[in-house]
């Protein structure tokens, strides 16, 4: 469910936040979670990186497809390796970034999706490219009358 899906209210794309476009519900692992439960995931769910989390729920980094495929490659076996042993350093946003500033981001380090964290370092959520388009149509949309 993404925070437009509620907020928008006639505003424009570059009017929105990330506290707008943001999936909430989302799937995330801990540090000591398998690559193969990760993966897993990915492939049932259909995405194709997740948020890694510290017990207090702080973003740590990211594993994704192609972290996963790196290790097939190096002859690990995803069911011994740890998340922490191969998740990335994740770039991360506040949920006040605007849209323009989320977008320049995405494409300026291909990006697919990035997380959204609070103040205290708390994953809350994560834009996608596709949460940007959906916030584009949304945003194209004729207000509903008011009675």
């Amino acid at each position: 469910m993404r925070g437009s899906d509620y907020e928008v209210g006639g505003k424009t794309l570059w009017e929105m936040a990330a506290s707008h476009l943001m999936e909430r519900d989302l799937f995330a692992f801990g540090e000591r979670s398998s690559c193969h439960d990760i993966a897993n995931t990915m492939v049932k769910e259909n995405f194709g990186s997740a948020p890694i989390i510290s017990e207090e729920g702080r973003l740590v980094g990211m594993v994704t497809e192609y972290d996963l495929l790196d290790l097939l490659l190096d002859g690990k076996d995803l069911k011994e390796t740890p998340a922490a042993e191969r998740m990335t350093p994740a770039i991360s946003i506040s949920e006040e970034m605007t849209a323009e500033q989320i977008v320049t981001l995405l494409q300026a380090r291909h990006l697919i999706r990035v997380p959204v964290i609070d103040r205290n370092g708390i994953l809350i959520g994560l834009v996608a490219r596709r949460d940007i388009l959906a916030g584009y149509l949304e945003s194209t949309l004729a207000p509903l009358p008011i009675f």
